[in-house]
């Protein structure tokens, strides 16, 4: 099987679309430029399917790397038949790859080892056929030093029998298909620790069918285990597979099948079932993993794809009680250009002095939104924000400020405010956060910012190998001003990286602003690959050539020229203007220079030039009289906005400290639905309060019907 096939087995896709992406991966394509960019060469598919196909990849060249490591150490022990050889060659399959490697791996010596070395492997073989006769007589011959009686022996030739049985490719195979589909994993606290466990108390009895035991539960219990509070086995029914085991190796009803029976049962109590066990957990574990990084990846996207405010004039709060809210005004470029504290709540109660601040700040430096986070104190100073009156209409937004603390302490943030403490570098974060959450949001960590689930149980280089492919696709999705943006926004464009980024600052510090795509080729270490890979998604508002702040690609530059040209028309009068560009596709149907993808993309963006695929930001009002968990009443219908999205619901934040669960049973969806399928971060939704419990600080809710 080659690796095109082996990837279609798992993709689905054609083998046109699968060898058209592999080349142009193995030319030093990214992810971004190859969907973008390259859609004849892959039969247009997303970022999702290519990233899907370097998987398999990956997948398809570890088990191949497996297969030369298992072939060198056979042949080493002079065992590597030409019938092994083409089993181990024609196998694409991890687990059956060590199942056939097994009888040969290098071990400890065990006790079957032992017993072979001393000669009893005969008569392991003769009670293995089954045959009537005195066990204890055949044994006689083989009584040693090392076992010096008939009964010794026979128990060696069992340790044989029971290593023979635990490493039968069959038996693994067969064994391991009913621990996969029909383990059953049984969970139980630990007697001496159940008043510290409480959190785990839903977990204290359970028992379930591994296979259907959704991940976030499956995270669960594997915490409660490595916290010391909870005991999982996992196994399938052992009548079952013992009774399957019998027919399969019981061939007879004799003493030497009593036997062989009692060495099939030590092979599977001490070795198949704690060895399955463990595949079983590992196995379910990574089924796990990938679902809750994959919940997590798509609330992060939603997340960094946030409605921008754009660029205006932000007046950013980090509210607070005792210490005050720290106060700074950004300007529209969010740079830096106020900042205070005032203290408008107890213990000081400096309302209206505080009232009158604002009000002068907001007149004085022309503030045309107001931002405030929604942590401690978030809630009273929007209320307190909305009772004063200024001279100008404001948008006033509640921002969510996970992660702004961890921004404020961090080398990023010493950079750019070397001079300002870590209560300005909050505000700042909160303010910018909203004039572009993109911009802002790529300069933490992703597992900072409060969008994920068990986060810190998962395998955590895949997890942020994911979280970085996320972070890279929303970047490349929206496109960067080259003139304006950091260094951290620009080494996730297609192609750059840190240093390229770093060097790109470098140059415009020096030489001024980029006033063209091309310039970017002066840049140090700025290669014509790097440069292909990265153009097409930087963006430079000032340059002369239109399609400098577009997403058309420099290499069509040629293209769209002569395409315009031929219509007697100029780059002005075509961009933006939907009639001419219809025109213009018509006339260049017949054209053999650029695909029909390429072209579609070309069209689209002469028509919108630079189009933010954000949505537009709005203001959500939260209910006035609903401050605290007190004040809520089931039945009550409240505006709130969706915070996280898991497996099992999606969590809206009501205007109080606690968020509510619209749990997955109150959402519908096609069948086998995941909540992130109908329902996302930054939605704003209207919903019933169906239950409080105030003792665990818990809220459910529904989907209100409009």
């Amino acid at each position: 099987m080659t690796a095109s096939e082996f990837i279609a087995v798992a993709t689905g896709l054609s083998p046109k679309q699968i060898n058209g992406t592999l080349t142009l991966f193995e030319g030093g394509a990214t992810i971004p430029f190859i969907a973008r960019y390259r859609k004849e060469m892959t039969g247009n598919l997303d970022e999702e399917q290519i990233d899907h196909i370097q998987k398999e990849q990956n997948k398809f060249d570890a088990i191949e790397k497996r297969k030369i490591g298992i072939r060198e150490a056979i042949r080493e022990k002079g065992k590597l038949t030409a019938e092994l050889e083409t089993k181990i060659n024609t196998c694409f399959d991890l687990h059956k790859l060590e199942d056939i490697y097994l009888p040969y791996k290098q071990k400890r010596q065990t006790k079957a080892e032992i017993a072979i070395k001393a000669g009893l492997a005969p008569l392991a073989a003769r009670l293995m056929k089954q045959e009537n006769g005195d066990p204890e007589y055949w044994a006689q011959p083989f009584v040693s030093k090392t076992f010096p009686d008939a009964l010794t022996a026979l128990k060696g030739a069992l340790d044989i029998i029971a290593e023979w049985i635990s490493e039968n490719e069959i038996v693994r195979e067969k064994l391991r298909t009913s621990f996969f589909e029909n383990g059953v994993i049984t969970s139980k606290v630990v007697p001496a620790k159940k008043e510290e466990a409480e959190k785990y108390r839903d977990y204290f009895e359970l028992v379930q069918t591994v296979s259907k035991c959704p991940s976030y539960r499956l995270l669960a219990m594997l915490r409660g285990e490595d916290e010391g509070f909870l005991n999982l086995k996992i196994e399938p029914n052992a009548e079952y597979v013992l009774s399957w085991l019998k027919k399969f190796y019981i061939k007879n009803s004799n003493e030497s099948s009593v036997l062989v029976e009692k060495a099939m049962q030590q092979a599977y109590k001490k070795s198949l079932q704690p060895a399955l066990e463990t595949e079983t957990r590992n196995h379910f574990k990574e089924l796990a993993d990938d679902q809750s990084i994959h919940t997590f990846s798509k609330n992060l996207e939603k997340l960094l794809l946030a409605p921008p405010v754009g660029n205006c004039v932000v007046l950013a709060m980090d509210p607070g009680f005792k210490s005050g809210c720290k106060i700074v005004v950004l300007n529209k470029a969010g740079s830096l250009v106020h900042n205070e504290t005032i203290f408008p709540h107890p213990p000081q109660n400096e309302s209206s002095k505080a009232a009158s601040k604002i009000a002068q700040l907001v007149q004085s430096y022309k503030v045309e939104v107001i931002a405030i986070g929604d942590g401690t104190a978030g809630r009273e100073t929007e209320n307190f924000i909305k009772k004063i009156r200024f001279d100008r209409d404001l948008r006033v937004f509640s921002v969510r400020e996970d992660g702004a603390s961890i921004y404020s302490a961090s080398k990023v943030a010493r950079e750019e405010f070397p001079d300002f403490d870590v209560t300005v570098r909050g505000a700042v974060s909160i303010g910018r956060r909203l004039m572009d959450p993109l911009a802002e949001l790529v300069k933490i960590d992703p597992k900072s910012l409060g969008v994920g689930q068990y986060q810190h149980d998962v395998n955590q280089a895949k997890l942020q190998a994911e979280l970085d492919k996320v972070v890279e696709r929303a970047v490349n999705k929206v496109g960067v001003d080259v003139n304006t943006a950091s260094k951290y926004l620009l080494s996730y464009v297609s192609g750059l990286g840190p240093k390229l980024a770093e060097n790109i600052i470098l140059h415009r510090e020096k030489n001024g602003l980029f006033k063209s795509r091309k310039e970017l080729l002066k840049v140090d270490r700025m290669g014509d690959k790097a440069f292909q890979q990265a153009a097409g998604f930087l963006r430079i508002k000032e340059s002369p050539n239109l399609l400098d702040n577009s997403a058309v690609h420099p290499e069509n530059y040629g293209f769209v020229e002569r395409l315009v040209k031929a219509q007697g028309l100029d780059l002005k009068s075509v961009i933006g203007n939907r009639e001419t560009v219809n025109t213009l596709h018509e006339k260049a149907k017949n054209q053999n220079e650029v695909g029909e993808y390429t072209l579609q993309d070309i069209l689209k963006e002469l028509e919108k030039p630079g189009l933010d695929p954000r949505k537009a930001v709005k203001v959500l009002e939260f209910a006035a009289d609903v401050k605290t968990l007190n004040d809520l009443k089931t039945g009550m219908q409240l505006n709130g906005i969706v915070t996280n999205v898991t497996d099992f619901g999606a969590f809206v934040n009501i205007g109080i400290k606690e968020n509510g669960l619209i749990h997955k049973s109150r959402l519908s969806g096609p069948s086998n639905f995941h909540p992130a399928d109908v329902i996302h971060i930054h939605d704003h939704v209207q919903v019933l309060v169906l239950s409080i419990d105030s003792e665990r600080k818990r809220i459910g809710l529904a989907l209100a019907e409009r």
